[in-house]
């Protein structure tokens, strides 16, 4: 015979990480339908979040493993993938023979500025619906939280 739990659970409580988790799946959401809209699908999924990290030189490969926190495997099909939609380019590092630059291509860099204009468009209604003072105090507010990191567990 199996014990009833439903009486014995802890509630559910309401907290800042349910609201964190929602405030970012509806920023997600909004972000991912206005990149459909401008032509940039492949920017909604996993291979999107490398664009990211990439600059003007251009990122070694071996490196974006450690600035996405996922496998080199992951990141060599990631790249393979955006190589064959022409957003990204491997190119010779001039600073180590062996490896590979990997860097945006004209159709990755307008990607990246639609995504930026998107971006601050968001940034722009939520600003509008939080008032000037009350949004910088929630940017102060994140950036504080981020800059703690984790944190200790008590």
């Amino acid at each position: 015979m199996v014990k009833q739990l439903d009486d014995n659970l802890p509630p559910l409580i309401d907290h800042i990480g349910w609201r964190l988790t929602r405030l970012s799946r509806l920023w997600k959401a909004e972000f991912d339908a206005a990149m459909v809209a401008r032509g940039h699908d492949w920017m909604t999924q996993a291979q999107g979040s490398v664009v990211g990290h990439l600059r003007n030189a251009g990122v070694p490969q071996g490196k974006l493993a450690g600035l996405l926190g996922i496998s080199k495997q992951a990141v060599q099909q990631h790249v393979d993938d955006l190589v064959a939609l022409g957003v990204v380019e491997r190119v010779p590092d001039p600073a180590d023979a062996r490896a590979r630059l990997v860097r945006l291509t004209e159709k990755g860099a307008a990607a990246l500025g639609d995504s930026n204009a998107i971006k601050l468009d968001i940034e722009a209604r939520y600003r509008a619906r939080l008032g000037d003072d009350a949004f910088a105090a929630l940017e102060q507010a994140l950036d504080q939280l981020s800059e703690a990191g984790s944190g200790t567990t008590s």
